[in-house]
């Protein structure tokens, strides 16, 4: 795989990153505005499932609410986050945080789409157990890919 992440990084887009002086910290800038707008459309549902914030709204009509905003904050991710990845791609190859991230990222992403957004919008769950236990385990992945990011420009 190696090979691939040498293209990657060889390639004219990740050039193009790479060697100016102000893409990637802009890239780098909006990719954090987005970290914080999908941490912003996650949080307010997980507390909510855990009884913590919002409580004079229902879960399912949150869960609607800012649903658009996730799916806004995901593609502003994965927008920035590939020509960042491609600027310096060999490093992103060795770094542990970096794979840490890319196993945890489908796993939340999948983990969203597919049980927590139905568990959120299932009026019957409302306050359950089984409610709280998927916020918890939500905000866990995503805690894990938000560190493991972060992480990946303090290591090498």
């Amino acid at each position: 795989m190696l090979w691939f992440f040498e293209w990657c990084e060889q390639s004219w887009f990740g050039q193009l990153i790479g060697d100016s002086a102000w893409a990637f910290p802009v890239l780098e800038g909006i990719h954090l505005l987005g970290l914080s707008l999908l941490g912003g459309a996650i949080l307010v549902v997980d507390l909510r499932m855990l009884g913590a914030g919002l409580t004079s709204q229902r879960t399912a009509t949150l869960a609607k609410a800012a649903w658009p905003w996730l799916l806004r904050a995901i593609a502003l991710m994965l927008a920035t986050g590939i020509p960042l990845f491609m600027s310096e791609a060999v490093k992103c190859y060795w770094n542990t945080s970096f794979r840490v991230k890319m196993v945890a990222l489908p796993i939340a992403l999948s983990f969203t789409f597919l049980v927590k957004q139905r568990v959120a919008m299932n009026e019957d769950l409302e306050g359950s157990k089984k409610s709280r236990l998927v916020a918890v385990g939500s905000i866990a992945i995503w805690f894990t890919v938000a560190m493991a990011g972060r992480w990946i420009g303090f290591s090498s």
